[in-house]
């Protein structure tokens, strides 16, 4: 069987299915693709993945990647020398587009350049993702997953299947609750007031849990051990965050806080937790930097709610079912490449 070669170009500077274009590489949103990896086993495709170099340590190591390139003023001229059998384009970028359009290829997926206004517009099976990219309320009203939209793009079906890393850790779980704090630069309303994180802490350890906080983490390259350190927790309680992502693609029971960003946007699942801010009604998700309402919607979620449901998740670990390691998922990956 020939192996095709596929073109996946996600640098994070967009949010694939929100109307942002600032440019900051959002980590989450690179890592959340890697779910499409799953249509293309390493023993039938290679698979070149163009991103920013920020976003490059979550993608290395991932044995369904065979090439990763960091974006460079270089790189259109690499890329249009070559020829790929599947180009799917993720970034709505104009100059992105038009990129991916100028490579040789066959089949298209995703975003592509039109020349008749030099705007950016869906491949024929992304037309419904570019709207919901394009109005929030669209995508509220279809009420379908990140992931969901992500196979439909390509004409798949979704089916459960999660993100992929390139790293994964060794070690079994050290404490009983990890606070993933911290947020990026993107979105700062999604932030969870300090002294409702302390409160929270503080009712854990009375109650006898082992809490962990989210270590600083100023270079990307340390991507590897603040992967160690989701790994590192029984139960994560997180923002919409890039560590939310990482524990749902370690299997990781997760307590996630939500506000200006959508709930419906991540799959449901049994070691999965959501808690929405009762904020002010019709605003949410607003998906803003600033609220328009002058009261932020994160602050209204109570610690006391909060806590509960990190007891009851704590119940539930002990009896969650049995299901394999991403290892060894990895593993036969790679016994099916080896195989062919």
């Amino acid at each position: 069987m020939d192996v095709q070669k596929v073109l996946i170009i996600k640098t994070g500077y967009s949010e694939t299915l929100d109307p942002d274009v600032s440019g900051t590489v959002s980590l989450g949103d690179v890592l959340r693709t890697t779910v499409l990896l799953h249509l293309f086993p390493a023993h039938r495709y290679h698979v070149t993945w163009l991103t920013d170099g920020q976003a490059w340590p979550l993608l290395r190591g991932n044995t369904h990647i065979h090439r990763v390139i960091k974006v460079n003023p270089f790189t259109p001229f690499q890329l249009m020398r070559g020829y790929y059998d599947i180009i799917i384009n993720l970034e709505k970028d104009p100059g992105l587009c038009a990129l991916a359009d100028s490579i040789p290829g066959w089949q298209r997926f995703g975003f592509r350049f039109d020349p008749r206004n030099d705007e950016t517009a869906g491949h024929l099976q992304s037309e419904e993702a570019f709207w919901i990219a394009n109005d929030p309320q669209f995508k509220q009203r279809l009420g379908r997953n990140w992931s969901q939209v992500l196979f439909e793009m390509m004409g798949e079906t979704w089916k459960g299947e999660r993100c992929l890393l390139g790293h994964y850790p060794a070690n079994p779980p050290a404490f009983d609750i990890g606070l993933n704090y911290r947020i990026g630069n993107k979105f700062p309303l999604k932030g969870w007031p300090s002294d409702s994180w302390k409160e929270l802490a503080a009712r854990c350890e009375r109650s006898g849990l082992s809490v962990t906080w989210q270590p600083e983490q100023d270079n990307v390259d340390e991507i590897e051990k603040y992967i160690d350190w989701v790994g590192s927790c029984r139960v994560l309680v997180t923002t919409d965050s890039l560590g939310m992502h990482i524990a749902e693609a370690l299997r990781k029971p997760v307590v996630a806080l939500f506000g200006p960003t959508s709930h419906t946007d991540i799959p449901d699942d049994p070691q999965l937790v959501k808690l929405k801010s009762a904020g002010t009604a019709g605003c949410q998700p607003c998906r803003a930097r600033d609220c328009q309402k002058g009261k932020p919607c994160m602050p209204l979620i109570p610690v006391g709610q909060v806590f509960s449901a990190v007891e009851e998740m704590m119940r539930k670990v002990g009896s969650l079912p049995d299901v394999s390691t991403p290892r060894d998922d990895v593993a036969r990956d790679r016994a099916a490449a080896a195989a062919s």
